[in-house]
């Protein structure tokens, strides 16, 4: 059996630990890797390596660390079909939806080839008498990032261009789920150029998190997972005199209005809500549908499709749906399931018992689609994670509004109406991060910033775009004076250039 590495230094090394994680092929349920959990000595050895490389890093030019992304850039498109193939066989995705992750990540990617634009500072002349005055942008040093399973390539990819080409060395601790993908993203980014040292992979469970947030040498850590462990890690980190950047979970919902197109609605709602088998932060597990006549012609829209969700190991051609991650996440998917039914919500379309034909033993669950669920249901509290979709029906707009801003989650939201003023409205009132209009899946392109509010998101920066190069900088301000036919003397009271 294949045993992965961690990668220090520009070398694979093997773990010293003892202790192994398997990773699964969520399609056949059998173990297909084993990636070593480490201790934190070895998370203190990639992060002494990491400092070591960071003075001769951070000294380079910026327009110099930037054709290194764009090197990277282009090896990442080289390489797109092995990148996807990763993370069909250990997250469990389509393969279509593993190419678009693929590409979303490169976009920041392109983004940060851009970056030396965006460092630049700024200066004032002649603020006083022979007095002037400038800001520029340096890397705080070392920089962490802990990323999720659900996507073992793009989310490292939000992280490392950014803080790279800024000047940071960067320690990752991918997902011990999936841990293939960052192993060739180490990879390219040695091919391009990124001198040993500067870029490291550190794999693990808690210990090494805890490594990770106790170490005085890491300046910044980046987090993306569920909200319980973004909030420890934004609150253990900041103890800690870390800048953090936490991102949580998700409850994100539709608001339907009566003149959305019904069709098209449910095309959005099919997509959003089981597309990656709902291991999405940003999926739509809420349907806040405005009147019963509405929402009754939408579950009737969204049932048949439910039930016909083409449902397959993700390498097989036209399949819309995969497995899910581990065996003990389909546990909990399902127990989710059960605690709507006992709720009292309506199941219109039972999942739990689908099981593939071909892999009795994969991780898979069919969409599941519930009617009539109310605010006080756990189902519509808490972020379950997997194909499920909740239909809450509302009797007006006003309504719809005030349960979504009242969800203590304020990652995405969708409105999918005709109605402009609508619209309008309804971007201005309502208290998310990231609002879509007739626009499921509202993740910002590379050159915005993504990231939610309340508890979507614990820390001041977003992740990548303008929010990224200001999380990984911080800016030094200078006033200067030459000595030439300055008068003598002292002043000892408080400065006053002009």
């Amino acid at each position: 059996m294949q045993k992965l590495t961690h990668f220090v230094g520009g070398k694979k090394i093997k773990g010293a630990s003892g202790r192994f994680g398997d990773v699964f092929d969520p399609a056949t349920g059998q173990v297909q890797k084993q990636v070593p959990l480490a201790t934190a000595g070895e998370v203190g050895l990639a992060v002494k390596v990491a400092a070591a490389a960071f003075p001769d890093w951070s000294a380079m030019p910026a327009l110099r660390r930037a054709r290194c992304m764009f090197r990277l850039k282009n090896l990442i498109e080289e390489h797109r079909d092995e990148i996807a193939g990763l993370l069909t066989s250990e997250h469990g995705k389509v393969r279509d939806d593993a190419l678009g992750e693929v590409t979303r990540g490169l976009e920041v990617v392109e983004f940060a080839c851009g970056a030396p634009q965006l460092l630049k500072g700024e200066f004032s002349d002649n603020v006083g008498s022979g007095v002037d005055a400038y800001s520029f942008r340096q890397p705080l040093g070392v920089v962490a990032g802990i990323t999720p399973f659900n996507f073992p390539a793009m989310v490292p990819l939000w992280m490392i261009p950014m803080a790279l080409v800024c000047g940071n060395t960067f320690v990752l601790k991918p997902s011990e789920r999936d841990p293939g993908a960052s192993m060739l993203l180490a990879e390219l980014i040695q091919r391009a150029g990124v001198p040993d040292g500067v870029f490291n992979v550190v794999h693990g469970d808690r210990e090494a998190v805890d490594a990770i947030l106790a170490h005085e040498d890491i300046k910044a850590i980046s987090f993306v997972g569920s909200t319980p462990i973004a909030k420890k890690i934004f609150e253990v980190g900041s103890a800690n005199g870390k800048r953090v950047q936490a991102l949580g979970g998700a409850k994100n919902h539709m608001l339907v209005m009566p003149d959305a197109p019904l069709e098209a609605t449910a095309d959005a709602l099919m997509g959003s809500a089981f597309g990656s088998a709902g291991e999405r932060c940003m999926a739509i597990s809420v349907a806040v549908v405005v009147g019963d006549e509405t929402a009754d012609a939408l579950v009737a829209e969204l049932e048949p499709r439910t039930r016909a969700l083409s449902i397959e190991p993700g390498n097989v051609e036209g399949a819309e749906m995969g497995p899910l991650i581990t065996a003990e996440h389909h546990a909990r998917v399902s127990g989710y399931v059960d605690l709507g039914v006992t709720e009292g919500a309506e199941l219109v379309v039972d999942g739990r018992a689908f099981s593939h034909a071909g892999q009795p033993d994969g991780f898979f669950i069919g969409g599941c689609l519930f009617d009539r669920v109310s605010p006080d249901m756990r189902i519509y509290q808490e972020e379950i994670f997997g194909p499920v979709l909740c239909v809450v029906r509302v009797s007006s707009y006003d309504e719809g509004v005030a349960l979504i801003n009242a969800h203590v989650y304020g990652n995405g939201v969708s409105i999918f109406t005709r109605d402009g003023d609508a619209a309008r409205n309804f971007v201005q009132q309502i208290q998310v991060g990231m609002v879509g209009v007739n626009i499921p899946i509202p993740v910002p392109m590379a050159f915005h910033s993504f990231g939610g509010w309340k508890q979507s998101l614990f820390g001041d920066h977003h992740i990548y775009g303008p929010e990224g190069i200001r999380f990984y900088t911080r800016v030094k301000a200078v006033t200067q004076r030459w000595h030439t036919g300055i008068r003598k003397g002292a002043d000892f009271h408080f400065p006053q250039l002009g």
